[in-house]
């Protein structure tokens, strides 16, 4: 553990940070599937990655660096984003120039990416490198997982390989390519709370099955793989705003197939057909989203003719978020890797109780924070730290009284005092016998030591119960 000297220090910071956090975030969004380049064509990654900066952190930091009268320039954030196969020459990756958006996020995109037919991996991951200005790293991010592919699937999927299917619940991005021109490539995504169709960025969605016998108000959802056929939900992702019921079709030469009842793939072609309309489908008209009415087939009953705006190719999409604020630390290292927590896991109880933290990117120089209280932490691998989990009086002896939950949030804390939070927080809850209104050794006088003696191994006996927010 830290020497007593520093932990008060850090705590004095880790309290300033909590009553006020100065967050910076870097969001990473990306297609699940890339499709190989051939010869000397360029396949570009579609929808391109894109990259989010947001937070109170950032314009701190740049303030920080403009007090040190370094110039305008110097505090401006540029980012190099490349495959993780390739050498540190920036010259083999994309340059990223971050543009402020209304919301104040700072967004790059990466449009030129592609993984050439030499490269016979068949996964990768896609490395951002971020830098002030001035020079001065600021760390080193990795996407998740993407598979490569050849070309989409033309066979009927089976669900007994489930690589390529979109399950319920899974993130998926939606775009239309008019006479398969690249230039004309636009995007499904949502601005001033509206559905529009953008040349520049995607939203991501998640798509939902939904249970089709029940009314729109209701629209429970359901777990399983997507089909042709099914009645979907929209959501974006940023929002929370919803498209309304669908019913998702097979596209084939530019006709829905109505009679179709297969998994659906990555890349693969399809429309949306409002449930209970009149043949309409949504369809896009230059940036707008609107309603297409479809023209019946005489001659096959299966089929509806659609146009161009209403053939819509859908892929699944992943994203990952990178959490730390420099705010309150002398931070002259880059601040990579970036933990990521995905699981708490609780051993013990009472005085002995070990919680191991799960996750990535983990290394001997952090150290995990419950709160404002630092837990003693030993480095097991860099998917695992375990800690122990510090006594309920460690936040002060008005904690003893309490007879409800204590919540507190869960940080990783760097040795030179970079924080990163988490989605995750630990919760303190007393034990049973000891709730309001029960009765506590009614035999022993109120004023006696062994009262508060008592008191104290209650609420050291804890039970201990994990949750993540949402």
């Amino acid at each position: 553990r830290s020497n007593p000297y520093q932990t008060n220090l850090l705590r004095d910071s880790v309290r300033r940070y909590l009553q006020l956090p100065a967050d910076q975030t870097v969001l990473i969004l990306h297609a699940k599937v890339a499709q190989k380049s051939y010869g000397n064509e360029k396949r570009f990654f579609c929808p391109p990655p894109c990259v989010y900066l947001s937070g109170p952190g950032w314009k701190l930091k740049q303030e920080q660096i403009k007090a040190r009268d370094l110039g305008e320039a110097a505090f401006r954030v540029c980012g190099y984003m490349g495959l993780d196969s390739m050498g540190s020459s920036l010259m083999e990756t994309q340059k990223l120039n971050f543009e402020e958006q209304p919301d104040a996020k700072g967004f790059g995109c990466a449009k030129a990416l592609y993984i050439s037919d030499a490269d016979k991996r068949k996964h990768f991951r896609l490395v951002l490198k971020l830098f002030f200005s001035n020079g001065q790293e600021i760390g080193t991010f990795h996407s998740k997982l993407i598979k490569v592919i050849s070309k989409p699937s033309q066979k009927k999927q089976s669900l007994k390989n489930t690589d390529l299917c979109i399950s319920s619940g899974s993130k998926v991005s939606l775009f239309n390519r008019l006479r398969s021109q690249t230039v004309s490539t636009r995007y499904l995504s949502v601005e001033g709370g509206a559905f529009v169709a953008s040349a520049r960025q995607w939203a991501a969605f998640t798509l939902h099955l939904a249970d089709e016998r029940c009314s729109r108000s209701e629209f429970p959802l359901r777990e399983g793989y997507i089909r042709y056929g099914s009645v979907v939900q929209l959501v974006c992702t940023a929002t929370g705003i919803t498209l309304p019921p669908l019913i998702i079709r097979k596209v084939t030469k530019q006709y829905a197939m109505l009679d179709v009842d297969e998994p659906i793939s990555q890349l693969h072609k399809c429309a949306f057909q409002f449930q209970g309309s009149d043949r309409m489908y949504l369809c896009l008209s230059t940036e707008k989203v609107i309603q297409f009415q479809a023209s019946p087939c005489p001659k096959e009953a299966n089929r509806e003719l659609l146009n161009d705006g209403s053939c819509w190719t859908i892929i699944g999409t992943e994203t990952v978020e990178y959490t730390f604020s420099e705010s309150l630390a002398c931070v002259r290292e880059p601040v990579s890797p970036v933990p990521l927590i995905t699981a708490l896991q609780l051993t013990g109880g009472g005085d002995v109780a070990m919680l191991e933290v799960q996750g990535e990117y983990f290394h001997a120089h952090l150290k995990v924070w419950f709160g404002d209280v630092e837990a003693e932490t030993m480095y097991r691998s860099p998917k695992s730290l375990v800690c122990v989990v510090p006594d309920v009086s460690a936040f002060g002896s008005d904690w003893r009284w309490l007879r409800y939950p204590i919540t507190v949030p869960l940080l990783l804390i760097r040795d030179d005092g970079l924080i990163y939070s988490s989605s995750f927080t630990f919760t303190y809850t007393p034990e049973q016998s000891f709730m309001p209104g029960q009765q506590v050794l009614s035999d022993v006088p109120q004023d006696s030591d062994k009262l508060l003696d008592s008191i104290h191994q209650e609420f050291t006996r804890t039970n201990f119960h994990l949750f993540m927010q949402s």
